[in-house]
């Protein structure tokens, strides 16, 4: 989203307007487009666009080459700032008015930055996530490439080229990136792997290690996360912690004795706490009498024991 608002407030407000419309006598002020002054050129220009819009149900010819979401999506923005603009008393005087309106507008219509779900939890501990590329500070670290391929990717589906689109598509895929389906709307976002920072959860082929997935995945799936990341670990994935509507994720895994405390990686006694309740407990693995450490499982795989 935010790709468009930098488009439409940098855009549309630095295009001056080619027409203006006069009300009342010669004393009267000009008055452009939805009641905007002629003489605040950047608003009437975007005043103009909306205009446009209207009548035609076309978006300005330039924002696909902005933005690499749909034409779908962009006929929703300006719906929006359409409405919005004519229900504002007074209509927006200034730029500044006209910024606020735009980002007032669109961001009531916001999705989540990060999006995630079941097929991307490999075990409890790691997760590959999508970060919505359209709001900074992603949007700033786009390969050209990228954005490029993505914008031919919709033109080339539009056109139903979908051989095109498709090699497109394995383009972006290769770059580290993806194109998710959300809400009728297509968003380029940023793949990153995430290993949850200061536990070690059983791997897939251990005893828990699907009860251990399976919980990770409810307390994700379809949810809003935040993720502060730390360090980069030797397979590339970032370290962080993660908290999912406000609850730290990795607090809940210890809790229902899905995870060891990661002491050679992570000292907080908060996390030693949460794991000896789980064990005082005798939930989840810690039911079993002598459960086998999965560090010590990885390194029994390594030397082939």
């Amino acid at each position: 989203m935010g790709n468009a608002l930098r488009f439409l407030y940098g855009q549309c407000c630095s295009e001056p307007p080619t027409t203006t419309t006069t009300y009342g006598g010669a004393g009267d002020q000009q008055l452009g487009h939805h009641g905007v002054s002629s003489t605040s050129v950047g608003v009437s220009a975007l005043a103009q666009h909306l205009y446009h819009f209207e009548i035609t149900s076309q978006v300005p010819e330039g924002l696909s080459k902005h933005v690499s979401s749909s034409k779908k999506a962009q006929s929703n923005w300006y719906k929006k700032l359409s409405k919005a603009w004519r229900e504002s008393k007074p209509p927006p005087k200034t730029p500044e008015e006209a910024s606020r309106l735009v980002i007032r507008t669109l961001q009531r219509h916001q999705r989540p930055d990060i999006e995630v779900d079941a097929r991307a939890v490999a075990d409890g501990d790691t997760v590959t996530v999508y970060v919505s590329t359209s709001d900074a500070p992603e949007s700033s670290r786009v390969p050209q490439e990228v954005h490029m391929a993505a914008v031919e990717r919709n033109e080339a589906r539009a056109h139903k080229n979908y051989t095109k689109a498709d090699a497109l598509q394995k383009q972006i895929k290769d770059a580290g990136y993806g194109v998710l389906h959300i809400n009728n709307e297509e968003i380029l976002a940023r793949k990153y792997r995430i290993r949850l920072r200061g536990i070690d959860a059983p791997e897939s082929a251990m005893p828990y290690g699907k009860e251990a997935k399976d919980e990770l995945v409810k307390i994700i799936d379809g949810k809003c996360l935040k993720i502060l990341i730390f360090d980069e670990d030797q397979y590339g994935r970032f370290v962080g912690d993660i908290y999912c509507n406000g609850i730290f994720v990795q607090e809940l895994m210890l809790k229902k004795g899905l995870a060891w405390h990661y002491t050679a990686y992570d000292k907080r006694p908060e996390l030693e706490k949460w794991e000896k309740s789980a064990r005082a407990k005798r939930i989840g693995l810690w039911a079993s009498s002598n459960p086998e450490m999965p560090w010590e499982w990885r390194k029994n795989r390594r030397e082939h024991r």
